[in-house]
């Protein structure tokens, strides 16, 4: 069985408001759900490790979904943990204080969620990790949250999903999930 892996943003937490929507789309897809709870550090090299730790202890295929800095801690992880696809919504990227500038991944099913309105995550920094690991990027309107178009990032979390698992044989769901495509 496949796993999706969330991974918060420094100020939320394990069940916000994004997390708690994607996951009812995965687990209606038939994909077992985990959201990592890192409320207690604000360190991204702790949370990477943490995420690390949190996919060796799975089996199947693992698709790794982050917001901000959980953006950023899921790319720099999706390549120890052999992730089949990592979907990011603001990923934190060219920030200040993080250990790598732009995180590098060999993942190639990548889709990318960003707001016009972002006021935190330098965009230049998203849309060049976009275009060096050619990415599927969508941008909206919406803040860095997000929030104001939950019903969009829904349907593109969604195809994230059949893309995932049409890539990954070893991971199609049985007949009675097809139902969420």
């Amino acid at each position: 069985m496949a796993t999706v892996i969330f991974a918060h943003g420094r100020d939320s937490g394990p069940w916000g408001p994004k997390i708690r929507v994607l996951a009812r789309i995965a687990e209606h897809c038939g994909l077992r759900v985990i959201s990592c709870d890192d409320r207690d550090t604000l360190d991204p090299e702790t949370r990477i490790l943490r995420l690390i730790k949190s996919a060796s202890e799975e089996t199947g295929q693992i698709l790794l979904v982050g917001s901000s800095m959980g953006g950023y801690v899921a790319t720099v992880a999706s390549s120890q943990v052999g992730a089949a696809g990592l979907f990011l919504m603001a990923p934190a990227f060219g920030m200040p204080g993080y250990k790598r500038k732009m995180p590098n991944t060999e993942v190639e099913n990548i889709e990318i969620v960003l707001g016009w309105d972002d006021q935190i995550v330098p965009e230049e920094s998203v849309l060049s990790f976009a275009r060096t690991h050619r990415a599927t990027l969508h941008i909206l309107p919406a803040s860095h949250r997000l929030v104001e178009e939950l019903a969009q990032i829904e349907g593109i979390f969604e195809r994230f999903i059949q893309k995932s698992l049409a890539l990954s044989p070893a991971a199609k769901p049985t007949g009675r999930q097809m139902a969420c495509f």
